[in-house]
């Protein structure tokens, strides 16, 4: 009872899904992804297994419309299930059972796709997408966010809203970029305030820690201080408020 959007950054390389739905912490069971190797997004009724073993595939090199199948064809209920995902070639594939509930479906573009159920309309997933595409000149993160904006303008879920969350692959197996609402009012509002507050210190950190590139990660406090400040800085300069 979600709409979420699962896409690859041509500009750097890195995989996101953002979702958002009127149920409790969506950001814990529905997306899944790592660097190098694509994301997706198992919602309706959830089959977490579907990432887990999706991600698997995806790591075997599995197409994104073998992994559907695959996936579908050995879950008895999949007629509960959607699914939609992104391959490590930025090719998509979608999959909404018949016994998800209306409205449902799933649209897609360049390296971008967009499903949702339980919806008050298929305006919900087209203006994402919509929004996704317009944004082509905005930081990834960003992109992300706005599409998720435009989606619940036209009107989101129909029962309402609880949670929502963003979460970013760059090159490794763990998320680069992870923050979420677990259960407020007016989630998507909250998101965009904690997405400002992550900008001054999270993602700089999160960049400095260790990774397969740089498995030491930044060490010295005093550099890691600079570094933050440095990026906080840069950051707010070009995202004024």
């Amino acid at each position: 009872m979600t709409w979420s959007i699962v896409a690859r950054d041509a500009a750097t390389g890195a995989y996101g899904v953002a979702v958002s739905t009127c149920a409790f912490a969506v950001g814990a069971r529905v997306p899944y992804g790592a660097g190098r190797t694509g994301a997706i997004a198992s919602q309706a009724f959830v089959n977490p297994l579907y990432g887990v073993d999706g991600l698997r595939l995806l790591q075997e090199g599995r197409s994104a419309v073998e992994i559907i199948a695959n996936l579908t064809a050995a879950d008895e209920g999949r007629a509960h299930r959607q699914l939609h995902l992104i391959d490590r070639n930025g090719k998509i594939a979608a999959y909404t059972g018949n016994a998800c509930i209306d409205w449902c479906g799933a649209v897609d573009g360049p390296q971008v796709s967009v499903a949702g159920n339980m919806l008050a309309g298929p305006q919900v997933i087209e203006e994402t997408l919509k929004a996704y595409i317009k944004g082509s000149a905005l930081d990834f993160d960003e992109r992300l966010l706005v599409s998720l904006e435009a989606g619940q303008k036209a009107g989101g879920d129909k029962r309402g809203r609880q949670s929502c969350a963003i979460r970013i692959w760059a090159d490794d197996p763990v998320p680069s970029f992870d923050i979420r609402i677990d259960d407020h009012a007016d989630p998507l509002g909250e998101l965009r305030r904690i997405w400002r507050v992550a900008h001054q210190r999270y993602v700089p950190f999160q960049r400095a820690s260790p990774s397969r590139a740089r498995p030491a990660g930044v060490t010295d406090r005093a550099e890691l201080d600079r570094l933050c400040s440095e990026y906080a800085a840069g950051w707010n300069e070009r995202h004024p408020e």
